[in-house]
């Protein structure tokens, strides 16, 4: 982890199966509930810049889908599994403190 965490919201605000996006200190991040797993990745689709945070969240394969062409990026690597997207995004490292979901920025 690089700095410090910085607080999104609080668990409760994030319903599973969903995603949110924050911008924080000039990243777009997509946060995203599984259960009580949280997981940030970029929210800006790698092939067209497109904000994954409103896509489908795929929870048995950890995976966010992009609603505009239908690639999918892994929540734990953020490298994509479906074309058209080639290129992966950016992950980041999630710490839940008691109520509060913080994200490790590089």
């Amino acid at each position: 982890m690089s700095g410090a965490p910085v607080r999104l919201c609080g668990r409760d605000e994030l319903k599973p199966g969903t995603a949110r996006r924050f911008d924080v200190d000039g990243h777009r991040i997509a946060l995203v509930r599984i259960g009580d797993d949280f997981y940030a990745i970029g929210d800006r689709c790698s092939h067209a810049d497109f904000s994954l945070s409103e896509g489908d969240v795929w929870e048995d394969e950890r995976e966010l889908e992009c609603p505009k062409h239908g690639s999918t990026f892994s929540l734990l690597t953020g490298e994509p599994q479906t074309l058209p997207a080639t290129q992966p995004v950016p992950v980041y490292a999630v710490v839940v403190e008691g109520d509060d979901v913080k994200v490790v920025l590089p």
